[in-house]
């Protein structure tokens, strides 16, 4: 007799991209998986925690190239489910930073299939200090604001020009195409001068830092040919990293030099 079929979905985070940050919960679920769905941000070594046996898809996307649209995801994790049993949505990140699992949830859950959530190591919050930068600190911020850089209309965030009006750390996800649009933002509020650092492929071996001012860092970004997946963060913190000294060091020379 064939053993009765249990449908559930996982979503898993995987956390920010180096695959040694991945939580030990995330790597007993992948242990039980049937299927594997996971994204374009997943280091593929990650994959070996799951079965040899299980089926492995990949769903990702990256900026303007859409491998599977959401609405196909989401069907895949239903009919998967039913088919094989137990399926793992690895997603990047955090599933709920950004990442749309609630929606999947939501969905899947309508066609009576079980589903958990196990949460992963924000990118928010990883990549800053993976480069020495902490989000808050004593005497310089109180707070931050993760903010995306690309909403469900293809916009920059109406939030970031309040968040702007802070002290607060801005973190920016989604964002390294609206640049421009975010020094503007800043420029406006009489910001200029105040640090920002982009951090490419954060917490992996190809991680690439551009640190500057927002007055500068639309050169610095063209420079280094910065791209996605990128982290934007904003704010005096930026300049507290030991990694980074040197570029506000230069800075200040520079300044007082003239």
């Amino acid at each position: 007799m064939s053993p009765v079929i249990q449908p559930k979905v996982t979503l898993v985070g995987a956390g920010p991209g180096d695959p040694e940050l991945i939580t030990l919960k995330a790597v007993l679920a992948l242990n039980k998986a049937d299927v594997v769905l996971y994204d374009a941000l997943i280091d593929p070594v990650l994959l070996d925690h799951a079965p040899k046996t299980s089926l492995k898809i990949f769903v990702g996307k990256r900026v303007g190239k859409h491998s599977h649209p959401q609405e196909d995801t989401n069907q895949f994790c239903v009919s998967l489910a039913k088919k094989h049993g137990h399926v793992v949505r690895l997603k990047g990140g955090d599933p709920f930073v950004f990442g749309r699992g609630s929606e999947e949830i939501e969905y899947i859950e309508a066609f009576g299939i079980a589903t958990e959530l196990i949460p992963g190591i924000t990118s928010a919050i990883a990549v800053p200090a993976s480069a020495g930068i902490p989000v808050t600190r004593r005497g310089v911020s109180e707070s931050f604001w993760v903010v995306t850089g690309t909403t469900s209309a293809g916009e920059l965030s109406k939030d970031l020009e309040l968040a702007a009006q802070s002290t607060a750390t801005v973190v920016v996800l989604m964002g390294t195409r609206k640049l421009t649009e975010i020094s503007k933002i800043y420029r406006k509020f009489g910001k200029a001068d105040l640090p920002i650092a982009i951090i490419q492929s954060g917490t992996t071996r190809d991680e690439k830092i551009t640190a500057g001012y927002i007055g500068d860092i639309e050169q610095k970004a063209e420079e280094n040919k910065v791209e996605a997946p990128a982290i934007i963060i904003i704010g005096d913190v930026v300049r507290e990293s030991l990694k980074l000294a040197e570029v506000y060091r230069e800075a200040v020379s520079l300044a007082g030099s003239k």
